[in-house]
């Protein structure tokens, strides 16, 4: 069977879709009516004509090894209905026999396959090194300025006591949040800004403020010291300041991945929505979490169904507990999973958790496939537990989260042992995707 013959199920084309309204759309346009001049090559690429209002058919192509997307309507969604219906007409009925793309097509694709060069020949390009040392040491500059001020700033929190930062506000905070900013070290922004959310966060708040605050301690003692740190710890400390590593630093690592989950978290001024994907290599096993970021007004581009497996390297950058990965263009058209990924049991999720802790303090969370476990509904709170006995984890949700995707976990269970990926952290264990017992066919709970 040819690659662009393996054809995805309409559930995951469907998980494409940026919005509810696209995926209605889509679904609209998932039949032969629309459509002509369809075909697909075997390097792992669709494309098809559809009539439209206007008096000119959309030309849409489709790059399943992105997946990526091209149609010449005028939408501003990504994909649009349109590449959204020519993937599911391709899942439920294929597009024939492998063919020459048409000249439109062949375009596009073939400036994909140049822009994916470019990288490599802009790695090639001499740099100065002289001048990136200097850059280097100026942004140096600017953060230890900064890490000395937030010192001070939690020095006179423990002078001044935490009792009274209710009532204190959060203006101080986004004030010292700002002032990192401009120490060009957005890391530490990030982790302000959550410290001065935490008074209003309930019963437990005070404990809570001063565990973050240690961890910020610990962070800016670090930065202070990073020179007499191990490499690796270092690399870390930069990362979490704000540094990450280029990825051309990095390991790169090729295999077949297979998507766990994806699922967007909007930053709380709605300016930057972040798309976070887990991937899990079949034959290294490492985990990896590829991030990718969408202005106001539009969805992250990278859009990858759960349950596919794509042929890619992924590129792994210095710190970040070695998980955050830049994904290469895909070797091979992505396809899906034959079977649920093999799981772990609670106690061995904590030991894995704890041994990243060791290399990152500052890990809220690490990746955790678990099974066989069963979810048991609880007035405390509901936890995962082995089918085989033991132990169990607690279930933790993020503030605001849904809890519909308990009750589908719950629900896809019927009691039963089932398959669970999530986010294993000090708070307890984030469900974020189940495989169904009969099909192993995936579930996104987020």
């Amino acid at each position: 069977m040819t690659e662009q013959g393996v054809r995805w199920t309409a559930e995951q084309v469907l998980a494409l879709a940026p919005d509810e309204a696209s995926r209605k759309a889509g679904g609209k346009l998932g039949g032969a009516g629309p459509w002509s001049q369809t075909g697909g090559s075997a390097s792992g690429a669709v494309w098809g004509v559809c009539k439209g209002s206007g008096k000119a058919p959309y030309r849409t192509v489709v790059d399943l090894a992105g997946p990526a997307y091209k149609c010449s309507c005028p939408s501003r969604k990504f994909p649009c209905k349109h590449a959204l219906g020519l993937l599911l007409l391709w899942a439920a009925e294929g597009l024939g026999e492998p063919g020459e793309a048409p000249d439109w097509a062949g375009e596009w694709l073939a400036e994909r396959a140049a822009k994916a060069a470019r990288p490599a020949a802009a790695a090639a390009r001499p740099v100065d090194p002289e001048a990136a040392r200097r850059r280097a040491e100026r942004r140096a500059a600017r953060i230890g300025a900064g890490v000395t001020e937030l010192e001070q700033r939690l020095v006179d929190l423990l002078r001044g006591g935490l009792a009274g930062q209710e009532q204190t506000g959060y203006a101080a905070w986004e004030e010292t949040a700002a002032r990192m900013v401009d120490a060009q070290a957005p890391g530490l922004a990030a982790r302000v800004r959550e410290l001065g959310t935490i008074p209003s966060c309930g019963p437990g708040w005070p404990a809570r403020m001063l565990e973050e605050s240690a961890l910020l301690h610990l962070l800016n003692r670090g930065w202070l010291g990073r020179a007499g740190l191990p490499q690796p710890l270092a690399a870390t400390v930069r990362s979490r300041v704000g540094l990450p590593g280029a990825a051309a630093e990095g390991e790169g690592v090729r295999d077949r991945w297979l998507v766990l989950s994806q699922y967007d978290t909007v930053a709380p001024d709605g300016r930057l929505t972040t798309r976070r994907t887990w991937l899990r290599g079949l034959g290294s096993r490492r985990p990896a979490l590829v991030l990718d970021f969408g202005p106001p007004g539009r969805p992250p581009g990278l859009a990858l169904p759960v349950g596919l497996v794509l042929e890619a390297e992924a590129r792994f950058r210095p710190g970040s507990a070695g998980l955050r990965a830049d994904l290469g263009d895909g070797h091979a058209a992505a396809v899906p999973a034959a079977q649920a990924p093999a799981g772990v049991g609670t106690a061995e999720a904590l030991e894995a958790y704890g041994a990243a802790l060791r290399e990152d303090p500052w890990l809220d969370s690490w990746p955790v496939v678990l099974g066989p476990v069963i979810p048991i509904p609880g007035e405390l709170g509901w936890q995962l537990a082995d089918a085989e006995g033991g132990s169990a984890l607690p279930v933790h949700l993020p503030g605001g989260a849904s809890r519909a995707g308990l009750w589908q976990l719950a629900a896809l269970s019927g009691g039963r042992p089932v398959t669970v990926f999530g986010e294993c952290g000090h708070r307890g264990f984030t469900p974020l995707t189940a495989w169904q017992p009969e099909t192993a066919e995936p579930v996104a709970l987020v």
